[in-house]
């Protein structure tokens, strides 16, 4: 697209950080709406609108035939593509908050998360073949068609069957005129917000989505620009076969580690010390690699780090609010959207500017280390409210 319509590498940025504009204004309200009516209501009507949104992206492009008309349309969907599917990880992490009790979150949280992985392995992988043969428009009719059928196996599975099971208990109640009981307790958000290990939540997670939202957008162009000559497909797929991995690794590393008796803050600070740690390792070497190989190999090493976050913070809101785990989320998971696009809107100003892909890798880097100390000295997996 970037070729077609004559971006430059900050125009691109832009299109492809902008969705962490909308992203973010829908996560505090995602897991609102989850926590008071269900995660599993939420899901499918939020899916519904970003499926049309990713169908209709290559007419959406052709509208006008101006470049910066287009941009400009481009920007909205993408804006209110981020906002529909700001609604996902709040709902679900709402769902495992209230129906999954125990250690086990520690497992279930990275095994939905690999799902994630799986998604843009298949997009990348078929993505790319559908990209040589019949150019970028069919990627996102391919991506918009999945995105409905799933949408409509989940409508079928969480709200037919839902209400299939329900039904006859709130009929019942109805007739008995009893009023059918709602929790209808408060966050307590002054409490949540005076404690340290909250604000170190908040940090460690901007720190850590600033790393993977960066190398999801950006990967591409850099494989393209420095190894031109390299299947597409390799760069799109081995980095998240191996995140895929580390991450349903990490849930059982976590759960076993739980199991053996070390405390939950001792397992959230070491998954998350090698979530962030190894991230950062991987982005400093990747700045000294010259052959596709041990680029290659240093991406997969960042990327495989970047699973271990989802058995290490990503799931601290289930400890420290288990009852109000959709909310405490929607606002972790708010900052940690925004370096979707301060982050790579300023990743590609800095190649703009200098040219080098070092400088990325290396700040990124930096960020990542500043967010493993601040969590290492602040965060707990102790319930907090």
């Amino acid at each position: 697209m970037a070729k077609e319509f004559d971006w430059d590498k900050t125009q691109s940025g832009s299109i492809l950080g902008c969705f962490f504009w909308g992203y973010t204004m829908t996560q505090f309200l995602g897991g609102y709406l989850s926590d008071k009516v269900g995660g599993d209501v939420v899901v499918p009507i939020a899916a519904c609108f970003w499926s049309i949104l990713t169908f209709w992206t290559p007419q959406f492009a052709y509208l006008s035939t101006d470049k910066y008309v287009t941009l400009h349309i481009l920007v909205l969907s993408r804006v209110l593509l981020g906002m529909f599917q700001g609604f996902y990880m709040p709902s679900v992490t709402s769902l495992i908050g209230h129906f999954i009790e125990g250690p086990h979150k520690s497992f279930y949280t990275p095994i939905i998360a690999a799902g994630q992985y799986f998604g843009t392995l298949i997009s990348g992988s078929i993505g790319s073949i559908l990209l040589e043969r019949y150019g970028w428009q069919s990627v996102f009719y391919f991506v918009g068609v999945c995105s409905i059928l799933w949408m409509l196996g989940m409508r079928y599975i969480l709200i037919a069957k839902h209400r299939k099971k329900y039904l006859p208990f709130i009929m019942a109640e109805n007739l008995a005129d009893k009023p059918i009981k709602k929790d209808q307790e408060k966050v307590p958000w002054l409490t949540l917000f005076v404690k340290p290990a909250f604000w170190s939540l908040m940090v460690g997670h901007f720190c850590e989505n600033n790393a993977f939202y960066i190398l999801l957008s950006w990967l591409p162009t850099y494989f393209h620009e420095n190894f031109p000559d390299a299947k597409g497909w390799v760069f799109n797929v081995v980095p998240w076969i191996v995140s895929m991995f580390s991450s349903v690794f990490s849930g059982w590393l976590a759960d076993h580690l739980l199991e053996k008796g070390y405390s939950v803050t001792f397992v959230r600070k070491f998954i998350e010390t090698i979530s962030l740690g190894g991230t950062a390792l991987g982005l400093i070497l990747l700045s000294y690699m010259t052959t596709f190989g041990g680029a290659l190999f240093c991406m997969a090493i960042a990327v495989a780090c970047c699973g271990f976050h989802n058995s290490g913070i990503l799931v601290n809101p289930q400890d420290i609010a288990p009852k109000h785990a959709g909310s405490v989320f929607g606002i972790m998971n708010m900052a940690g959207a925004i370096p979707g696009f301060v982050g790579v809107y300023m990743a590609g100003h800095i190649l703009e500017a200098t040219k080098s892909w070092a400088a990325v890798f290396n700040q990124t880097a930096g960020v990542c280390i500043f967010g493993c100390i601040v969590y290492l000295l602040f965060g707990t997996g102790k319930r907090i409210i």
